[in-house]
């Protein structure tokens, strides 16, 4: 689940990526998108076919089932404003959840109040679903980056790692493309940047190992 109430702050980037960084590892994927908006759907009618292929979960944000029998991975963006009803029956389908925090004042603000609700939740609670925090569009000079690790080390959230603000994202993603799938030598640093996400999502659940 990529999760964050305030709008902008890159969910649908999250969500595209780790679907298809998924689907390059040849695993089952499928992209769920409750968000009216449906910028992962309108990614995905992009996609070229020549490319790993993704799945398309289509879901009813009124009650969110299972995925697709077969399924191996599946990603699900998210509006903003996610909370109460919905957010506990998407938290009931989910391992893990991704939140993405831009580092300034009123993104911080509006993450907090998300957490609180999250710490509340069953699931989170039992530790039967993981939460991660995701550092977006970062640069690591300013004065607001400096700020972000001290604010959340009052959740007691990890900061799994930053992701810098870069035109490789908005060239890629308006052609339903991803950094994963643009050559090696011209996103070696993009990539390094997500290898720490990625590799907690593969970990299995605290109550697995």
């Amino acid at each position: 689940l990529v999760a964050n109430p305030k709008g902008g702050c890159g969910k649908s980037t999250l969500s595209t990526h780790i679907a298809a960084w998924f689907a390059w590892q040849e695993y089952a994927v499928m992209l769920g998108d409750i968000d009216r908006q449906h910028s992962s759907h309108r990614w995905l009618d992009l996609r070229p076919k020549q490319l790993p292929h993704i799945g398309r979960w289509e879901l009813d944000d009124d009650k969110i089932a299972r995925p697709p029998k077969g399924t191996q991975v599946v990603v699900l963006d998210t509006p903003a404003g996610l909370h109460g009803k919905t957010l506990k029956q998407v938290l009931a389908q989910v391992d893990k959840v991704i939140v993405p925090v831009l580092p300034s004042a009123f993104d911080m603000w509006a993450s907090a109040s998300f957490f609180d609700e999250l710490a509340e939740m069953k699931a989170v609670r039992r530790e039967a679903v993981e939460v991660g925090i995701v550092g977006m569009r970062i640069n690591a000079r300013t004065q607001a980056a400096a700020q972000l690790q001290p604010f959340l080390e009052q959740y007691e959230l990890p900061l799994l790692t930053t992701i810098r603000d870069t035109q490789l994202y908005v060239q890629t993603i308006q052609r339903g493309m991803t950094i994963f799938d643009m050559p090696h030598n011209r996103t070696e640093r993009d990539r390094d940047q997500w290898r720490p996400l990625l590799d907690w999502l593969q970990q299995p659940k605290k109550d697995e190992r």
